[in-house]
């Protein structure tokens, strides 16, 4: 199946994140090595318009902390603000409820001001689908505590985006440096540059830089 350089970009199936992963292999001969140890690995797993803010409110959660905290954390979030998780419940709840479930200021601040950005209609996630990446991400980061590696994990984890290249996250940019020899780890200014001859197919060689980096027991 072809790819294109979508600029308002469907979910990619698995068949085209196959094609971009055999794409990527036929490039170079680091990225074949990549593709027949870890092969295409996983398309983003797209959720549903009505748990498009849920997955936001859950990935400002997650931020900087170690996987089994962060889930534990908001597990208890959940609980305080009760189901359906929507930004009317979430505004409903007094912020010391989700403090205590965890939740540093800064998150509580982060989470509040994602629901009224969605309450309000500033942030129009149901549009989210339609919207290219640039827009999306520009979107996206009006809302306090979403910065573009946030908006580009949700890109391509809850859109399924095939082209996303988050070059300020250290372990893209360390397992580039692995994957192709590089003497030291590119800043994100030259992952930018190195990156581009691998458009639109970067959301693919992502996912084999983190596994440069995590070994087989990444969790795609």
């Amino acid at each position: 199946m072809p790819l294109t350089r979508w600029q308002t970009w469907p979910v990619a199936s698995r068949q085209q994140w196959e094609a971009a992963a055999q794409a990527l292999a036929e490039q170079h001969v680091a990225l074949a090595v990549a593709y027949e140890r870890h092969g295409a690995l996983a398309p983003g797993r797209p959720v549903a318009a009505d748990r498009r803010f849920a997955e936001l409110a859950r990935a400002i959660v997650y931020q900087q902390l170690a996987g089994r905290a962060a889930a534990a954390i908001w597990s208890r979030v959940e609980d305080a603000v009760g189901e359906p998780f929507t930004p009317e419940a979430v505004l409903a709840t007094d912020p010391e409820r989700l403090r205590a479930a965890g939740l540093s200021g800064a998150k509580t601040a982060a989470v509040l001001d994602l629901a009224a950005h969605v309450d309000d209609g500033r942030v129009r996630l149901a549009r989210a689908g339609r919207m290219s990446d640039a827009a999306l991400l520009e979107h996206l980061t009006v809302v306090r505590g979403i910065g573009p590696w946030t908006a580009q994990m949700f890109l391509i984890f809850q859109l399924g985006r095939v082209d996303v290249w988050p070059t300020g996250d250290l372990g893209v940019r360390a397992g580039f440096a692995q994957l192709f020899d590089l003497p030291a780890t590119p800043d994100a200014k030259e992952l930018a540059a190195l990156g581009a001859p691998y458009a639109p197919y970067r959301s693919v060689l992502a996912q084999w830089c983190w596994r440069a980096t995590d070994g087989d027991d990444a969790d795609w």
